[in-house]
This record gives structure tokens, C-alpha cells and sequence, in this order.
């Protein structure tokens, strides 16, 4: 329930955020198979370190984070959408994948520093007010950093009409003061 002093300056637009493991060699390998290596299969693995996050969660309504269409050709698969796609009816909760867009291509955020993912991914999303208004979200994605992709994801599912946005990952590194 501990609050750092970096929130209380400028409260987060997400409501709270759980990460099934810390970022480390293990799960950066198995992250990095899924979003780079051609095997959304392994989402079916890390989704089962996922799920005690999600479970009790019944009202919510799972929203991957978007890939761009020029990404998700690339990739061939969002591997956000893998994982909600595997905790889904392990938990009874209904996706959304239309709930929330990419509204312009951005720059891969891994060689950025915490300034730089911030405005990389401002207004790059947008919501879909009748999908998400009123709701409680779950938004799921792999790996939170700085959390700048999943912070801007929040901004516009509550600029959409969202009630409160929980962001649910694999992996959190640690806090990064940059």
C-alpha cells in the first residue's frame, strides 16, 4: 500500500500494476522468445505465472496492449494479445483486442531512456469509449520497464470513459531513476 515519492508527485494514471515475476535473465530469455523470437507459444507459459494475478478479477474486461499494423506484420502476432488470449478462459474473463488501438507507429521503446519512452508513446493510443466506459480494465503486456507504454495505455482507456485500469505484466524491472 506504500506509496513513492515519484507517484505522489505525479499520480500514474494506472490504478495498480502486478508483475508475475522480477525482470531478470530468466524471464528477459523467455520474454524476448515470445515478443522477438517467432514463439508466440510461450505465452501459454508465462500466462500460467499470470493467472494468479488475474484470478478474482471477474468485472474486468482484459484489453492487450496494441501492436501498430506495421509491427503485428513484422511480428505476425501481438504477443500481448497471446497472453490474454491464454488467461482468458483460464479465468472466465472476456477480451477485448478492439477496446484499445495503436493510433500511430512508434519507435521500439528498448534503447530509450525513461524521458524518451514517455514521449515516445504519448498519444499513441486510443479507446474506444463504447467498449470501455464504466469498465474496470485489465490490461495486459509483457514486460514493464518504466511503465511509460502502460501508463499512456491507461491515459487514453480513461480519457475513453474507463473506470480504473490495473495493468498486469510477466516481468517488472526495477525502478530506474533516468
Amino acid at each position: 500500500g506504500a506509496v513513492c515519492g515519484a507517484c505522489l508527485a505525479a499520480p500514474p494514471e494506472i490504478d495498480g500494476m502486478r508483475a508475475a515475476v522480477a525482470y531478470g535473465e530468466i524471464a528477459r530469455s523467455l520474454a524476448l522468445k515470445l515478443k522477438y523470437g517467432g514463439r508466440p507459444g510461450v505465452a501459454r507459459t508465462l500466462a500460467l505465472q499470470m493467472r494468479r494475478l488475474v484470478e478474482g478479477e471477474e468485472s474486468a474486461l482484459l484489453v492487450p496492449v496494441p501492436l501498430h499494423a506495421q509491427r503485428l506484420r513484422e511480428r505476425g502476432y501481438n504477443q500481448s494479445l497471446e497472453l490474454a488470449r491464454r488467461l482468458a478462459p483460464a479465468i472466465g474473463l472476456r477480451i477485448d483486442a478492439a477496446a484499445l488501438a495503436r493510433a500511430r507507429a512508434t519507435a521500439a521503446q528498448s534503447e530509450l531512456d525513461a524521458a524518451a519512452r514517455r514521449r515516445n508513446v504519448r498519444d499513441a493510443f486510443v479507446a474506444d469509449p463504447a467498449r470501455v466506459r464504466d469498465r474496470h480494465i485489465a490490461l495486459i503486456d509483457d514486460v514493464a520497464t518504466t511503465a511509460a507504454t502502460a501508463h499512456e495505455c491507461a491515459r487514453a482507456l480513461k480519457l475513453a470513459g474507463a473506470r480504473d485500469v490495473s495493468v498486469y505484466v510477466i516481468a517488472r524491472a526495477p525502478a530506474r531513476h533516468d
